[in-house]
């Protein structure tokens, strides 16, 4: 058995064959690995961008059920101020 190093030129033998094999490996998985971990912390950045836009939305914009009653509101002030109107006109 031989102890030389692995580029001596020598034929490679199945040990060494599967330590080639096994640090391929290993660098393929922490590839993986550290590409994984970049998704998530993407994943978890733009799930705080959007709560903050949502909570920003919240306090910018109204919602529709919010328009419609000030709508209402408006037009009951519309009401009664043309009913005034009519009543000013009649005397």
């Amino acid at each position: 058995m031989s102890l030389a190093p692995f580029g001596s030129g020598k034929a490679v033998t199945k040990m060494e064959m599967d330590a080639i094999l096994n640090i391929l490996f290993g660098v393929v998985i922490a590839g993986i690995g550290w590409w994984l971990k970049t998704q998530r912390e993407e994943l978890d950045r733009l799930r705080i961008l959007l709560n903050r836009t949502r909570e920003e939305m919240a306090k910018e914009y109204v919602t529709k059920s919010d328009s419609s009653e000030v709508l209402s509101q408006i037009m009951n002030k519309f009401d009664r101020l043309e009913e005034k109107i009519d009543r000013l006109m009649d005397r």
